[in-house]
């Protein structure tokens, strides 16, 4: 009964993907038959939802960090989700909202670069910053050459 309540507990706590809980519970000493009935009743009481917690994740990712698109698929094919909860968890993220952000972090950036005098330095080390905070290519060029003019 104490690894139902510890499971119950940390999946409380926050959202979870059935791969960290299916982690937590082998840490807890369980054998996989008692650890895909765990995570059956997680998934029947509504503690375990990969939606939800793609959803939550991208959310998350996006506002506190400024990740990008790719950097949170990546994640979320990392945590073993499924092609449809990234595709719904994407949609959570404002393309306006996105947008801005990816600006202010160019603008922030470019104006941290004042030091390097070469336009194409400058250019190189903004391209791989936003590509690093995961943003798309074909959109980090475009704003790489409108910020910085050749």
């Amino acid at each position: 009964m104490e690894i139902q309540a510890a499971i119950h507990h940390y999946c409380n706590y926050s959202e979870r993907c059935h791969k960290d809980v299916r982690n937590k519970l082998y840490e807890l000493g369980c054998t996989t038959p008692e650890v895909e009935q765990h995570i059956a009743t997680l998934i029947e009481v509504g503690l375990l939802n990969e939606e939800r917690y793609a959803k939550a994740f991208a959310r998350g990712k996006f506002r506190m960090l400024q990740w990008g698109k790719v950097k949170i698929i990546n994640q979320l094919k990392s945590h073993g989700i499924s092609p449809y909860c990234i595709k719904k968890a994407l949609k959570e993220i404002d393309d306006d909202a996105y947008i801005a952000t990816m600006q202010k972090l160019a603008v922030a950036k470019t104006l941290s670069l004042k030091k390097v005098n070469s336009k194409t330095a400058k250019k190189a080390k903004l391209y791989t910053y936003l590509l690093q905070k995961g943003y798309e290519r074909d959109v980090v060029m475009d704003l790489v050459n409108k910020l910085i003019n050749t």
